[in-house]
């Protein structure tokens, strides 16, 4: 070690030495890499591939809760075959995603989130199914004129201005004061307003948006608050089959059995190993 440095060595012990000298190794800035075999599963990318995925732009939505662009154009909808060829697609600004055009394959889209194609006139909503991953639900054209955002926080910021924040990272100032955190709202997506909300509570049907219950949709049963623990709420779907989620994991869909945005296949209900092969075998008949 350097005679310089002496002093310091001696002032620290064996343990922040190290973790010094770790830190001064450590790269600068933010990642821009992806392995292949750290990708969310949900994404779907063949082992065999190639060593490397494409790494989320930093957007409304996390790096493990998106599907970037470029797998939706070419892994999901087949429109490209290679990267460069979403390239061109997407510099022509034929993409847009929640009515605004965007030119980053790398742009990660989320739950929710509406995808127009105008030139085939084709609009989509990004839902989950039933194990999880990410499905491209097509829908309408009137439909993909809102969409449904879950409220996070109902706060008071600065000179007493009250906002909301929701799930895909929007702030939207002046809401209505009965809106309150965990409740939905329907968004805009022209004027960025809100149309309506739905309230947070028993009776409503919802999806479960994480965990290992994720893309199922059911009614909410109960709601049952914990002391210095986060709150649990029971859920049941039309089957009558049962489940308990955190409340974060929750997403109110409509009043009632009646959800403002149409569903995909399946409804939300999960089915058994049995049921699926019976599903299977009835499509190949």
């Amino acid at each position: 070690i350097n005679a310089e440095y002496g002093e310091f060595v001696f002032l620290c012990s064996y343990q922040q030495f190290h973790h010094c000298l770790h830190l001064l190794e450590m790269p600068r800035g933010p990642k821009h890499h992806l392995k292949r075999l750290n990708a969310p599963k949900h994404w779907m990318l063949d082992k065999l591939g190639g060593v490397w995925a494409p790494r989320p732009s930093p957007g409304p939505h996390k790096l493990r809760e998106c599907l970037p662009l470029i797998l939706l154009l070419r892994n999901r909808l087949k429109y490209a075959l290679t990267k460069r060829e979403v390239t061109l697609i997407l510099v022509q600004r034929l993409v847009k995603v929640d009515g605004k055009v965007r030119t980053d394959p790398n742009y990660p889209a989320g739950f929710m989130d509406v995808v127009t194609i105008e030139k085939t006139e084709e609009n989509f909503r990004l839902l989950y199914d039933t194990k999880g991953r990410f499905t491209t639900h097509r829908i309408s054209a009137e439909e993909a004129k809102y969409k449904l955002c879950k409220v996070r926080k109902a706060q008071i910021g600065a000179k007493a201005i009250p906002y909301i924040t929701t799930h895909d990272g929007r702030t939207i100032r002046y809401p209505h004061p009965n809106i309150k955190a965990n409740d939905s709202v329907k968004l805009d997506l022209a004027t960025g307003k809100i149309q309506s909300f739905i309230k947070f509570q028993t009776g409503q049907v919802s999806m479960t948006i994480k965990g290992r219950n994720t893309g199922r949709i059911g009614t909410i049963q109960h709601i049952e608050k914990r002391i210095g623990q986060e709150t649990l709420v029971q859920v049941k779907d039309e089957k009558g089959h049962g489940w308990s989620t955190l409340i974060s994991n929750v997403f109110v869909l409509g009043e009632g059995s009646d959800s403002l945005v149409s569903l995909p296949a399946g409804k939300g209900i999960k089915l058994s190993i049995l049921e699926e092969r019976a599903l299977k075998l009835k499509k190949k008949e």
